[in-house]
């Protein structure tokens, strides 16, 4: 009779062992992450590639779902709001950009969709998951595109402006591509941290493309002197060397020299693009995640850290 009743005991405990974890058990495709970080924007008032420049960092946040579609892959969408900006103090003295005074910010909005690539299989029961997975990732996505600057002491919109006679688009494409690495806290949770670069098809983010104002000078002086839209040229030149004693463009000045005013860093054939750097949290939902994540009872039930 003991021995009956001690298997018993043993069947039911193993049985209730199981159900512990049974939850634990469960694929769970679906999740969503939010991160924020650093921002570096890449353009006209800024080369990584040519000058040694240091950093001019702004700021971004974001929020992200995940679906695990592949052993080792899992399909993204991101929102994200990106601050950035560009300025020549900053400037490398070699770059020979300081005298232009030129500078921009832009608060853009982003939504990409991409596909992410993981070293390790993600495709398993939570319980399972990697401590540490690298991915990579690419894709594609959509952001705003109004470029900012100061005159008098307010912000003006620069795109609706034209200052190079050239409009763009409010709306530019972008090609999202970068690395991470996961570590997963728990079975609901990853901290991750992921560098993301942006090629864009647009040389317009800072309002700066041409290389020098010689094709548009004339266009720009006529609506200053006819007073058409005179905001044009105190944008386009702000030079100390082609300004008056009141700070205002010397229109003599300008015409002596042909519009040969530097602008642009020459840089030809190179679009703007910026880059993100994260630290985030990705949460897995689970169907009992309420329950046994945020408010599990920890009096009464012994709280386990599962890996």
């Amino acid at each position: 009779m003991k021995k009956f009743l001690f298997i018993i005991l043993f069947l039911f405990s193993t049985e209730a062992f199981s159900q512990s974890f049974y939850r634990f058990r469960f694929e769970e495709p679906w999740s969503f992450s939010a991160s924020a970080g650093m921002t570096q924007y890449f353009g006209e008032l800024y080369s990584f590639w040519k000058y040694n420049e240091g950093i001019q960092p702004d700021w971004n946040a974001n929020i992200a779902a995940h679906y695990t579609f592949g052993t080792n892959l899992r399909a993204r969408m991101d929102f994200s709001y990106i601050k950035m900006s560009g300025s020549d103090p900053p400037s490398d003295p070699r770059a020979y950009r300081t005298p232009r005074n030129l500078n921009f910010r832009a608060q853009n909005w982003e939504g990409t969709a991409m596909v992410e690539y993981y070293l390790f299989p993600v495709k398993v029961p939570n319980i399972h998951r990697s401590l540490m997975n690298p991915y990579i990732f690419a894709g594609v996505g959509m952001s705003t595109n109004n470029p900012e600057t100061q005159l008098d002491g307010e912000w003006v919109d620069l795109r609706p402006l034209q200052l190079e006679n050239n409009p763009y688009n409010r709306y530019i494409i972008t090609f999202p591509m970068g690395l991470g690495l996961k570590y997963k806290m728990n079975v609901y949770m990853d901290l991750f941290l992921e560098g993301n670069y942006r090629f864009t098809l647009t040389d317009y983010m800072d309002d700066i493309s041409a290389y020098n104002i010689s094709e548009f000078y004339l266009d720009l002086v006529d609506d200053y002197v006819s007073g058409t839209n005179p905001d044009r040229l105190r944008l386009a030149i702000r030079n100390p060397n082609f300004l008056d004693d009141n700070g205002l463009p010397d229109v003599d000045k300008i015409l002596r020299n042909n519009g040969r005013i530097r602008r642009g860093s020459g840089l030809n054939h190179r679009y703007d693009g910026y880059m993100t750097v994260n630290l985030g949290v990705e949460i897995y939902l689970s169907p009992d995640i309420w329950d046994n994540f945020f408010f599990r009872n920890r009096v009464n039930e012994k709280a386990f850290r599962f890996w």
